[in-house]
């Protein structure tokens, strides 16, 4: 049923409450009674095993919404989120309140609690489902947006705010007042989780994965040390007085913002909760409900008036709320729309009221079935409002540039790893690293690679790291706008009688995107040193080699840049531009474009036509590369040289224009030795400007394979094609 809804543009979860209906007692029940109670029994352990992996599979689901969830983005809507929030449960639940003083004693078990009764109304027709809101968000697509974050982030406070209302709603049931302590547990413990949540707890949190990532050697153990975070942060929120949902959802945001393995983590869970778990919990939402109660019409009017409370309140709630938060029309329309889905939370409220004797047995079954109409309804109303609402000028290009930032080189890494010793070359090489991860805030290591006997300096491996350090905080400052956190940086040293290859495969086996090389003997003769060719031989990913010439080679640290990029269109040549963009865009440089077109055509006419598709390649390939720099907001230069030798026109640019670094995409070829190809040897040879190298992942199959040894290695190596990191957690 989940995929007969999507056939017709639902989200999967109606079908699944329909298949849970159908299951229940109004279908199922009715023509089969003795087998409905024998698979789905009211009480007993079966009842409880089913509870269990629905409660667990909400759970997990609630993970990866956080983990979906941009708090950067929340922070800019956190005013309308509030207001929506506040307003969204104020208004309806004076609704509600107001219908439960307003029913006939008779529809009451306890007359003399209409107080309560009309507490436990107004709860329920106020609350959103914040489960089921951020499913239907995330399955419209709609999750990126700036209102799809409002969204799911009013929903959360929504959510955490109905279970401080219920324990005080509780509290007069059961004992006839306030109990003033378990409301105070709920609301201090709640903001002191949140807190501690939001600030040590991410530190916490990214220790726990990569610590798990790099030191065991089980299967897929960061998946184990995540639900082991979620479970705990749900466990906390249970004993504080809120709902265990909220906890999940924390987790999932502290796990989304690791800087490390969160697409492989997105990957392995997504499946196992969207195949198995939440159709289990939606299912078994729809199982709790009997329509066959709605053979009295006055029941069916009672759930009618209901229903038409419950939304008109929630919208026009939700509505005011958002035109008070700042919010457009459109927007605030779509607000009130989403908010209106109430899902298994009402569930649990009425469940809740009837275990106490305070509501009857009727007036659970309208509110289970007002959640499921208004849940039933929210989509198309959703996707009618969501239809209406053009993209801003703003959010257009934040979309884009994620959308391309998904498919990207530099956008995609998470973890760095540097092998470099004390010279020219090493320091440039940490400062050019410190750019990249400063960029996106990515974790980095530095492998020392000094002989073990030698002294202590300025440049040695702290040195190396506070130059890496400073870079990092130089590329955040110039990308303030992204937030983040500044890249962390490690720096090990080989123990003295350790090989430089075994250190560099020790560290490239926990999972690294990048390796960047900075040695004193790079070339000779245009051939790469040895020292180089066994490092290298250590990684199967990507690698960065720099190499420090002119100004660089007296001020590593702080000579300018100037980047020139030669690009032809090929995917190494993209990736190359990307490291291009992502140093220019992190030290504030001037960064040039350069394609180059050699004429090895004879003939007059011929030369003419091929001379014009060249220029339309040129330009096309140049456009594309002009786009990516837009994108970050860089001003991009471009050259064309045509009917000239590749080497003598990158020369020629990078000498004629100043500038200072020449980026360059290189694809491994096979051999014993690392070699990039004849242009890159020459450059190598010849170049009076400083280089940096940007090599394809080494291609499966070739001499130095055997390197590797292992055939986990092999399978890193083709994942690490399309920019994912080497990581133990890889399918």
């Amino acid at each position: 049923l989940g995929e007969a809804m999507q056939r017709i543009g639902q989200p999967a979860v109606i079908g699944q409450l329909i298949a849970g209906i159908v299951l229940g007692p109004s279908i199922f029940g009715a023509i089969w009674p003795d087998a409905q109670r024998a698979i789905f029994p009211p009480e007993g352990e079966q009842k409880s095993m089913i509870d269990a992996v629905s409660q667990l599979g909400i759970l997990m689901l609630l993970l990866l919404t956080g983990m979906e969830t941009d708090l950067r983005l929340v922070k800019k809507v956190g005013a309308a989120a509030t207001s929506v929030s506040i307003a969204g449960i104020a208004v309806p639940f004076a609704c509600g309140f107001a219908l439960g003083e307003l029913l006939p004693d008779g529809m009451l078990p306890h007359p003399d609690q209409r107080l309560i009764a009309s507490l436990f109304l107004g709860t329920a027709l106020s609350i959103s489902s914040v489960k089921i809101v951020a499913l239907i968000v995330r399955e419209m697509n709609f999750i990126r947006r700036n209102v799809g974050q409002v969204i799911v982030a009013s929903a959360i406070v929504d959510d955490s705010i109905g279970w401080i209302i219920i324990a005080v709603t509780f509290g007069l049931a059961s004992r006839g007042t306030v109990d003033l302590a378990t409301l105070a547990r709920s609301v201090l413990g709640t903001a002191l989780f949140l807190v501690v949540s939001l600030t040590i707890g991410r530190r916490i949190v990214f220790t726990l994965i990569r610590w798990t990532n790099d030191s065991f050697v089980s299967e897929v153990p960061v998946i184990t040390t995540i639900l082991v975070i979620m479970g705990a942060m749900g466990l906390t929120t249970h004993l504080i007085g809120v709902h265990t949902v909220l906890g999940a959802f924390v987790a999932g945001i502290l796990v989304g913002e690791s800087p490390i393995l969160t697409r492989h983590i997105d990957a392995q869970l997504r499946g196992l909760i969207t195949a198995l778990f939440a159709p289990v919990f939606f299912g078994l939402a729809g199982v709790g409900t009997d329509l066959s109660v709605f053979k009295n019409l006055s029941l069916v009017w009672l759930m009618l008036a209901v229903v038409a409370i419950a939304s008109v309140g929630k919208f026009a709630g939700a509505f005011i709320g958002g035109r008070l938060g700042g919010l457009s029309f459109r927007e605030s329309l779509a607000l009130g729309c989403a908010m209106n889905a109430r899902g298994s939370t009402e569930v649990i409220i009425a469940t809740i009221g009837l275990s106490m004797g305070v509501l009857s047995q009727t007036l659970y079954t309208v509110i289970v079935a007002m959640a499921v109409v208004t849940t039933t309804a929210m989509p198309p109303t959703l996707r009618w409002a969501l239809a209406r609402l053009p993209l801003g000028g703003e959010e257009k290009k934040r979309l884009e540039r994620e959308e391309f930032e998904a498919r990207g080189f530099v956008a995609n890494m998470e973890r760095l790893l540097i092998a470099a010793d004390d010279s020219a070359n090493g320091t440039f090489a940490s400062r050019l690293a410190g750019l990249i991860a400063g960029s996106n805030g990515m974790p980095t290591t530095l492998v020392d690679l000094r002989a073990a006997d030698e002294a202590e300096g300025e440049t040695g491996p702290e040195g190396r790291a506070q130059v890496m350090q400073a870079a990092a905080a130089a590329a955040k400052a110039v990308g303030a706008e992204d937030g983040g956190a500044t890249a962390r940086i490690d720096v090990i040293r080989p123990k003295p009688d350790a090989a430089t290859e075994e250190a560099i495969a020790n560290q490239a086996a926990k999972g690294y995107d990048l390796l960047a090389i900075g040695v004193e003997r790079v070339a000779s003769n245009g051939t790469f040193d040895d020292r180089i060719n066994r490092i290298a031989a250590q990684f199967e990913g990507p690698l960065a080699i720099a190499v420090a010439r002119g100004a660089h080679l007296e001020d590593p640290m702080s000579a300018r840049l100037d980047v020139l990029v030669p690009i032809t269109g090929t995917e190494v040549s993209l990736q190359a531009t990307e490291v291009g963009i992502a140093l220019a865009r992190a030290s504030a440089a001037s960064i040039t474009a350069l394609y180059v077109s050699a004429d090895q055509s004879s003939g007059r006419a011929r030369r003419l036509r091929d001379a014009g598709a060249s220029r339309q390649r040129a330009e096309a390939i140049l456009r594309e590369a002009v786009d990516m720099a837009d994108r970050y907001g860089i001003a991009m230069r471009t050259a064309v040289k045509t009917k000239a030798a590749v080497v003598d026109a990158i020369l020629r640019q990078a000498g004629a224009s100043r500038h200072t670094l020449i980026v360059m995409g290189v694809n491994r070829r096979p051999g014993e030795t690392l070699f990039f190809g004849d242009v890159a040897a020459a450059i190598l040879e010849r170049s009076a400007r400083s280089i940096l190298f940007v090599s394809s992942p080494r291609a499966l199959g070739t001499p130095q394979e055997s390197n590797a040894g292992t055939p986990r290695a092999a399978a890193a190596a083709a994942s690490s094609t399309a920019a994912q990191p080497l990581s133990r957690q890889s399918p």
